[in-house]
């Protein structure tokens, strides 16, 4: 039995709080952007928030996917939101804002979203290097770049990236996981696990 002393205990109680932290910060941080997204929405309109809490926040959530709905079934609804986005991408100014953040939003989600063909991609030679990414163009002939392709390359722990122009000989198919699963991959740096939720890394004991 080892020796009570300060160091001993004050070494345990850190051990254990550290790995409290652990348990309770991404709990703590989901409930928290959870809140302020709920209570922000609900905000728009602080009357009928005062009244019924949750009201609004759960009216934008159903009147957004039955504008949705709409414009992707319907003949009418889809000519009017294509002739509203035709609209925005020409009106001088507006387009600068609109037709960035549809590019993006539409990325990530919808019919025609691009992160959805995970890549290795050898980013050196000598060392041997690949990074996991995302192909987002399939050929680049029209600025003058044959038999290249882009690559999308997310930042670990962050929700940025770069974008990289490669020869295709230095990609590969990712083979064995899902995009969600190299999307988790390359942003967990590495820790998320390839074929389940399991980490790869585990403190130890």
């Amino acid at each position: 039995m080892k020796k009570l002393t300060f160091e001993n205990i004050a070494n345990f109680f850190l051990k254990n709080f550290f790995q409290g932290l652990v348990i309770i910060g991404p709990i703590g941080l989901t409930i928290f952007v959870i809140w302020y997204v709920v209570t922000s929405i609900d905000n728009i309109i602080p009357s009928v928030a005062r009244e019924i809490p949750g009201l609004v926040f759960i009216s934008t959530i159903l009147i957004t996917a039955l504008l949705g709905f709409l414009g992707n079934k319907f003949v009418v609804g889809k000519f009017f939101f294509d002739s509203m986005d035709r609209l925005l991408e020409k009106t001088p100014g507006v387009k600068h804002i609109y037709t960035p953040t549809k590019d993006v939003m539409s990325s990530f989600v919808g019919d025609k979203k691009k992160f959805n063909d995970p890549v290795w991609v050898k980013t050196n030679e000598n060392p041997e290097i690949w990074r996991i990414g995302f192909l987002t163009q399939k050929e680049m002939a029209d600025v003058e770049k044959h038999n290249y392709v882009a690559v999308y390359l997310p930042h670990s722990y962050a929700i940025s990236g770069w974008v990289i122009v490669t020869e295709e000989k230095n990609i590969k198919p990712v083979v064995g996981m899902t995009a969600a699963s190299a999307m988790k991959f390359a942003v967990s740096g590495g820790v998320a696990g390839f074929h389940s939720d399991d980490n790869i890394f585990k403190a130890p004991e």
